[in-house]
């Protein structure tokens, strides 16, 4: 069913108008001015704004959807999420020491302020990103030691030590390519006025609260994309709302429903609720500054109590999967034979009388207020602790109270959550095993030097079948030191307008709206 914009726009509009609009006054670099209301103008309702255009630091995933359609990368990941493959880039070379990547660009790509890209811009852009460090994403590229101009077409990327995921990293959103010297802009004004890429749309305006447009760039380097005219992002905060207004045809997309939403849209005509593929993953974090969770026999209790199927079943509908391995389904190097650690009440309790707590404790479990998912599965982890003398107190925080107080490991237990940004497991293995890296283990503080020394080998090691093996090893004793509470792998879940073809999501979360179309 295709929306009737006129008669119909009149939710869209309340949202959009109902404090006015705030843009920076400029026109966008090509596409129209008109609002987002023809028939070829793409409209998504989501749950809350973005926060930022800067993908070198942001860490909002709807800021970071947003940054993928203007900024690009020089290689991207398939649609199945198995691999990258050349993007801005034309072809690359991997030196026999596997210390240098030499990447040849395609020529003839315009930024959208009408320059063309060159290598300068790639290593401007590279540079930039790695310098945020720890505060932004430029962790991720400390393998580069640095990045060579050759010519205006040719870079190289040089390395100490073989990193075998290096292609993915230069994949990654945060590596996107911008004009070198923000073009004549500080990196505030450049992020701030609405950025500048070869991506298929430009910047239109943002009315913060309310929604983020981008037209159409009409000198894209992809002949024929993008086939719509706008996307505009609006944010509705209910579910319900969203839900009608995706019923009565005034959006074409409703992002990341919640899940009794979905499972209601599932019974609608007119749309389709599609659950995409993710390496997305529910858990919850230990804190061992505790004296109970640095007890290994009462996290493998509590990994034993928590009946992951009940929580599938109640939270997702039995969408989900149970979780077996720290490596996520839609990851390379996924163990799916291990078992893990799963639903034993009788293990449970023989674990808890083994540890230094066989009477059981009290705590407290800290979740997003809000968040409607965690609250169920906080209720479930509740009870089944109780069945092995563990009192569980849940606490909320609003969001950036609770990220607050995770960083401060202010916190017993948290609910967390977590899906990768490249095609390769190290982004998360590295953040989620190495208490020295900045998420100290993931908010654990839990330490293994044997753990941290295979995944820093699988890292190095540029031989497949031989990463495999370290990975494998690595999943097995994580599996059994239960420093973290894995609950479920849960896909990406989105309704889409049945007028809407060509609309997809890897299992990186990201999508490629150049290659939608709506037809009438």
């Amino acid at each position: 069913m295709r929306r009737l914009k006129v008669a119909g726009a009149s939710i869209v509009a309340a949202v959009l108008l109902l404090t006015g609009c705030a843009s920076n006054g400029e026109e966008p670099s090509g596409g129209s001015s008109d609002g987002g209301s023809g028939d070829n103008d793409l409209i998504i309702a989501r749950a809350a704004d973005a926060q930022s255009m800067d993908i070198t630091s942001v860490h909002d995933n709807n800021s970071i959807k947003v940054g993928q359609h203007i900024m690009e990368t020089l290689f991207m990941i398939t649609p199945d999420g198995s691999s990258v493959e050349p993007w801005l880039a034309e072809s690359y070379e991997i030196s026999d020491d596997n210390l240098t990547y030499t990447v040849k660009l395609k020529e003839g790509i315009l930024f959208s302020n009408g320059d063309e890209m060159t290598a300068e811009d790639v290593k401007f852009s590279i540079d930039a990103a790695t310098a945020t460090g720890a505060e932004g994403w430029g962790f991720v590229n400390e393998p580069i030691r640095e990045v060579v101009v050759v010519d205006d077409y040719t870079v190289e990327f040089k390395l100490d030590q073989p990193y075998a995921p290096t292609l993915a990293v230069l994949a990654m959103f945060s590596n996107a390519i911008v004009p070198a010297d923000y073009d004549g802009k500080t990196k505030e004004e450049f992020y701030g006025e609405g950025p500048i890429g070869t991506g298929p749309f430009v910047w239109r305006e943002w009315n913060p609260g309310q929604s983020i447009i981008l037209d159409k760039n009409p000198n894209y380097w992809q002949e024929g994309k993008p086939a719509v005219d706008s996307i505009t992002w609006s944010v509705v905060p209910d579910a319900s709302t969203r839900e009608l207004m995706l019923l009565g045809g005034e959006i074409d997309i409703n992002e990341e429903p919640d899940w009794s939403s979905f499972v209601n849209l599932q019974k609608q005509d007119g749309v389709t609720a599609e659950l995409f593929p993710s390496t997305y993953m529910r858990y919850m974090s230990l804190n061992e500054n505790y004296d109970y969770f640095a007890d290994v026999h009462v996290r493998r209790a509590i990994g034993y109590a928590v009946d992951r199927d009940a929580i599938v079943d109640t939270v997702t509908y039995g969408n989900a999967e149970v979780a077996n391995s720290i490596i996520m389904k839609g990851l390379p190097f996924h163990d799916d034979t291990l078992e893990g650690i799963q639903y034993d009440l009788d293990k449970a309790k023989e674990e808890m009388a083994a540890s230094g707590f066989p009477d059981g404790f009290s705590t407290k479990l800290l979740i997003a207020s809000g968040d409607s998912e965690q609250a169920s599965i906080a209720q479930i982890v509740q009870a089944s602790l109780a069945e092995i003398g563990i009192t569980v107190e849940i606490t909320q925080l609003d969001p950036t109270a609770n990220k607050a107080a995770r960083t401060s490991m202010d916190f017993e237990m948290a609910l967390m959550a977590w899906y990768n940004d490249i095609a390769d497991p190290d982004q998360w293995t590295s953040w989620a095993l190495d208490a020295d890296a900045s998420s100290r283990a993931a908010y654990t503080d839990w330490r293994n030097e044997e753990v941290v020394a295979l995944n820093k080998a699988a890292a190095t090691e540029t031989d497949e079948d031989a990463r495999a093996e370290l990975y494998k090893e690595l999943q097995a004793i994580v599996a059994e030191e239960a420093y973290i509470t894995m609950f479920y792998y849960t896909p990406y879940k989105w309704v889409v307008d049945d007028s809407v073809k060509g609309f997809h999501v890897t299992p990186l979360g990201n999508y490629h709206l150049e290659d939608v179309t709506i037809s009438e």
